[in-house]
């Protein structure tokens, strides 16, 4: 049985209903009860129905739930439910066989951590819980997380993340693909962001005088910067930064602009399935190809994530995207001949 959100709420729910010496509680009564507090949750839920109630019972009385002492206590015809023992609580019991699973497939998936900066807590919680929990014993691994261990930068996680939650202000040494020195940056740091398995730190820059975002592959080094005073971020709700956008570059004075493609038929499942942007939209079909509309900035990454496609996509509108796409496609080939 799934320990759902509203799975725990009636287990938590009917633990206070058997543990009430101050009244009865028959089975109608426990429905009332799991129902009342889903409706504080939610009032659109459609509550419990007396066969979810026999099977929350079941499980709570199981070696994969807690095991529950509970009494079935016949008064005329009818039977109300207690614990046998009123000190009793699930929340006073050891992790029940579930939670144990649940809690060692958590652990294990962040042991594919292990090794990345911040994340060295993994080790140590993960050695402090496999007495318990037994964690050694999982036979092998089952999850792998797309990342480059061996990606320059990534020794700058812990600095910059540390650097955000303190709001310290740094001096940050960095070289870009486009400059053949090294620039000197008084940086505010504000939020990190993992795109195409490149991080990147965006801030406010003194000398940019603007908040703008750094390939941490492409810093050189971090130290403490001699000013003290951190300039936080009153601008910028990176929650919704990027709603617009694929990638990291964000141009604030740039609208977002309507994109229709023409997609190839072999490749439509794969794009329907795992879309371009959340705008996505089919506008028409035929026998060989979808056309699909998109709602966002033009920006560097969309134009490379175009091009990627080759010919199974083709850019309809608008036609300034379509140029830069053809003369991509000119340099690539001048590149052969």
């Amino acid at each position: 049985m799934a320990t759902n959100k509203h799975a725990i709420i009636r287990y938590q729910t009917l633990d206070k209903c058997f543990r009430n010496t101050g009244r009865k509680y028959f089975i109608e009564d426990l429905i009332n009860a799991c129902n009342d507090a889903l409706f504080q949750l939610s009032d659109s839920t459609e509550g419990i129905k007396r066969r979810q109630l026999y099977e929350d019972i079941r499980f709570m009385e199981s070696e994969q739930g807690w095991n529950v002492p509970l009494d079935r206590i016949k008064e005329g015809k009818r039977v109300y439910y207690r614990y046998e023992d009123i000190n009793y609580s699930i929340n006073n019991q050891p992790l029940n066989e579930t939670e144990e699973n649940q809690l060692k497939e958590a652990l294990f998936t962040l042991s594919r951590f292990k090794g990345m900066p911040q994340f060295e807590w993994v080790d140590e919680i993960t050695t402090r819980l496999d007495a318990g929990l037994g964690l050694s014993h999982v036979p092998k691994q089952i999850i792998e997380f797309e990342q480059n261990k061996y990606l320059k930068g990534l020794e700058f996680i812990s600095t910059l993340y540390n650097a955000i939650v303190y709001q310290k202000v740094i001096q940050l040494t960095y070289k870009s693909f486009k400059s053949d020195k090294a620039f000197d940056y008084t940086f505010h740091p504000y939020y990190l962001k993992q795109y195409n398995n490149r991080w990147f730190i965006f801030g406010y820059s003194s000398e940019i005088d603007k908040i703008s975002n750094f390939a941490l592959d492409r810093i050189i080094q971090i130290e403490d910067s001699m000013q003290s005073e951190f300039i936080p971020n009153t601008t910028i709700d990176f929650e919704t930064y990027f709603e617009d956008v694929i990638g990291v570059t964000v141009n604030e004075s740039d609208d977002t602009v309507k994109i229709i493609l023409e997609v190839e038929k072999s490749l439509f499942p794969y794009i329907q399935s795992k879309p371009i942007h959340d705008s996505q939209k089919v506008i028409e079909r035929s026998e060989d190809s979808t056309k699909i509309q998109l709602e966002l900035q033009i920006n560097y990454e969309l134009v490379t994530l175009l091009f990627s496609f080759g010919s199974r996509i083709k850019v309809i509108e608008p036609v300034s995207l379509k140029e830069e796409i053809i003369e991509r496609a000119k340099s690539l080939l001048n590149n052969y001949f």
